[in-house]
């Protein structure tokens, strides 16, 4: 053998010179992988399967009480209302089975409801579900008394559609209270059929509660032109006694009437945010962390403004409702009422836009997460304005082809161009608003907080001792010498009078000096979309009122409807009225999450 070694090649050598492809692994072989796979896509057809079926079911429902409430309008002597009662309690029956059902049988289930949507069931929705709730509640009870007093001329189908209504109500503000959130994991087909059966519920006694409006205001203005023209004629009408009880109920019944409708929308709203959460799996990243409470610091302008456009908007409603409880209303009465809108209108329209601009100096991150109850809100919010931006084109259409030069069809004018320039620029501050992630307060702020109280008591000097020079004060009271129990309790309770107004002083002083440090606290972009958010919740809080009580200048001005006839303005006008006013409740919802936000 030779002395020469053969060289071989070395593994660590060759790993350290040359790297070595590892294989790839194709996890499509894998037959675990193909089968999950498989059942999740199996998972998102029976999806997309069952929201398909629940949403037929729904539009057929729909449907079908649609065409019997316009048979109802178009013919009501071969379909009358109480059929359409009746109807509509088959429906409500149906319904209240369905939910009793969840309550006590699906979502009782083991894994029944493993996610909550933390998104879904804001404190103002549910609120909003029980305040029009039980406003509906009193409507049915004036509505069972009044159709009791006039029993003679009116069906029993009356008083028994709104006892079912009363129990329907409760049952339904209970569920959603308690299981908006749900997301339910278990029956995914019977319960997105139960909750679409009773959207097209709502959405039926919705309509039916815009249409019967129409033919209630109908038949008053009728009876005002009867009245006017033959005076001290008695007619035969179903009408109410002249008794105080069913004065009551009259009055009540018109003053709520309009709770009904605003009670349908947001319980519509919820129930198809459950809807789209059935099955839904939420994963941890979902979860905010920290939820984000509502408290009015670092706001004061917003507050001020907001609070004078109520006050000023009170004022002019409570005139504009006394001026026209008479046969004729006076021009000078829709002056000051379109004057105080034209006012109002491009302060909001500013407030908006510069919110917006704010927006995007701020350079947020999106909030991209999939969000069933944002989408939702965009989604109302761009389709309830549809309604007044309806109502004021149809305006500016009739005024312009008639005498725009006048001074009220110009203030009318300018008032529908305001307005639908308002409803834009909101619904654009509002959505760019909800889509911002949320701001969260760093560690330093908790700090700097600390601080701040501790230099609000810093800047309190003689606290402490005004406190102890009033107990030596009062201790040092009491007499060397015998004196009257009289005087020394005079004196006493004087000098407790004085101890309780110093440190009421200084609580308020303490007080406000927290305030205006927090409000110091903020950024300058913060500080302006809060001012902004809460100016805005004040002022359409007070356009959510004026038409909801009763102010509806759209028809009682006749200028639009002598250009569009009776009947078509009828139309126009209750289909467009009942969603502003969804629209301007729902814009003070999207507001405050805003102003919560920001």
């Amino acid at each position: 053998m030779s002395g020469k070694k053969v060289s071989r090649p070395c593994h660590h050598c060759k790993s350290r010179s040359a790297p070595v492809d590892t294989p790839k692994i194709h996890y499509e072989k894998f037959w675990l992988y193909r089968h999950c796979s498989s059942v999740q896509q199996m998972d998102r057809q029976a999806q997309k399967a069952g929201q398909l079926f629940s949403g037929l079911l729904a539009m057929n429902v729909v449907f079908l009480g649609s065409a019997f409430i316009c048979c109802m309008i178009f013919n009501h002597v071969a379909i009358t209302l109480a059929d359409v009662w009746i109807l509509l309690s088959i429906l409500k029956v149906v319904c209240l089975c369905w939910i009793i059902y969840y309550l006590l049988g699906t979502s009782r289930q083991p894994h029944a409801v493993l996610y909550r949507d933390s998104h879904a069931g804001a404190i103002w929705i549910r609120g909003s579900v029980l305040l029009f709730g039980g406003f509906s509640i009193l409507l049915n009870v004036f509505q069972i008394g009044y159709s009791t007093i006039l029993i003679h001329c009116k069906s029993r189908v009356e008083i028994l559609f709104p006892a079912i209504g009363i129990i329907f109500i409760c049952t339904q503000a209970y569920f959603l209270w308690h299981h908006s959130k749900d997301c339910i994991q278990v029956q995914h087909n019977f319960t997105r059929c139960g909750l679409m059966l009773t959207i097209a519920t709502n959405l039926l006694l919705w309509l039916l509660a815009v249409t019967n409006d129409t033919i209630h205001m109908e038949i008053e203005s009728q009876l005002r032109e009867v009245e006017r023209r033959f005076a001290g004629n008695e007619t035969t009408l179903c009408t109410c006694p002249n008794t105080t009880m069913c004065k009551v109920f009259q009055k009540g019944y018109i003053l709520l009437y309009p709770f009904n409708t605003e009670y349908c929308l947001v319980c519509c709203s919820v129930l198809y945010v459950m809807w789209k959460n059935v099955g839904r799996r939420i994963t941890h990243h979902h979860v905010p962390d920290t939820k984000p409470k509502f408290k009015v610091h670092g706001v004061v302008f917003g507050p001020l403004l907001g609070a004078a456009a109520v006050i000023i908007g009170t004022c002019v409603f409570m005139l504009y409702q006394i001026q026209t409880t008479g046969l004729v209303p006076s021009r000078q009465t829709f002056v000051m009422y379109y004057s105080y809108y034209i006012v109002l209108l491009p302060l909001m329209s500013v407030g908006a836009v510069i919110g917006t601009i704010i927006h995007a100096l701020e350079k947020k991150e999106l909030d991209t997460l999939k969000n069933p109850t944002r989408s939702l809100d965009v989604i109302l919010l761009m389709g309830a304005a549809l309604g007044q931006i309806g109502m004021s084109y149809f305006s500016i259409v009739a005024l312009v082809a008639t005498d725009p030069g006048d001074l009220l069809n110009s203030l009318i004018l300018s008032y529908s161009v305001l307005l639908i320039f308002q409803n834009i620029t909101q619904n654009v501050f509002i959505i760019d608003g909800l889509h911002r992630q949320r701001f969260v307060a760093a560690p330093e702020a908790k700090h700097t907080g600390h601080v701040g109280q501790h230099t609000v008591a810093a800047e309190l000097p003689g606290e402490e001792e005004t406190t102890r020079s009033s107990e030596q004060e009062h201790t040092q009271t009491s007499p060397g010498k015998e004196e009257d129990t009289k005087d020394e309790q005079n004196h006493e309770t004087y000098n407790q009078r004085r101890v309780s107004v110093i440190e009421l002083g200084q609580e308020i002083r303490k007080a406000s000096l927290s305030y205006i440090h927090s409000y110091s606290h903020l950024s300058w972009k913060r500080r302006a979309l809060r001012e902004i958010s809460f100016f805005l919740v004040l002022c359409n809080i007070i356009l959510w009122v004026m038409p909801t009580f009763g102010a509806h200048p759209a028809f009682e001005n006749g200028l639009e409807r002598s250009f569009y006839g009776y009947s078509t303005w009828f139309v126009i006008v209750n289909f467009g009225l009942p969603l502003g006013v969804f629209y301007r409740m729902h814009s003070v919802g999207g507001l405050l999450e805003v102003y919560v936000t920001a």
